[in-house]
């Protein structure tokens, strides 16, 4: 399968995984009977916990990962970045919301979070100066 924007496809399918994580925040609303906030059952924290930080780190990696793209970001790369994004977020959803405290999925799923928004970050930085004054060297 070619796909034309591969940036656009990873933000989809995130688009998807933040509608399943909602779901699963409107579930546990149901099941704890919460109205309003969080509640004080831990599995209502965990559900809003894991959309949430969903929420916080993702746009901005989708943004990024939008501009790496359109500043020449070899093909693979976005793929890579793309596919490390989405298996990192599904990590952490698990990871979270089968535990609150330490957990492999939770831990590897920020870790690949990080390391694709730090290499996005670089790669523009790169791109946008570096690059931009030695033609050559890109």
């Amino acid at each position: 399968m070619i796909f034309a924007d591969p940036s656009l496809f990873y933000a989809a399918l995130l688009g998807l995984l933040l509608i399943a994580l909602s779901v699963n925040v409107v579930l546990a609303r149901r099941r704890y009977h919460v109205r309003l906030g969080v509640g004080t059952e831990e599995g209502m924290q965990q559900a809003a916990r894991v959309q949430a930080n969903f929420a916080e780190y993702v746009p901005f990696a989708v943004v990024l990962l939008v501009l790496a793209e359109l500043s020449d970001l070899p093909a693979a790369a976005v793929h890579a970045a793309g596919i490390v994004l989405v298996l990192s977020r599904i990590l952490h959803a698990w990871g979270l919301s089968h535990s609150p405290g330490r957990s492999f999925g939770r831990f590897y799923g920020t870790a690949g979070t990080w390391l694709v928004i730090t290499g996005l970050s670089l790669w523009i930085l790169y791109s946008t100066t570096v690059a931009a004054r030695f033609p050559g060297s890109g």
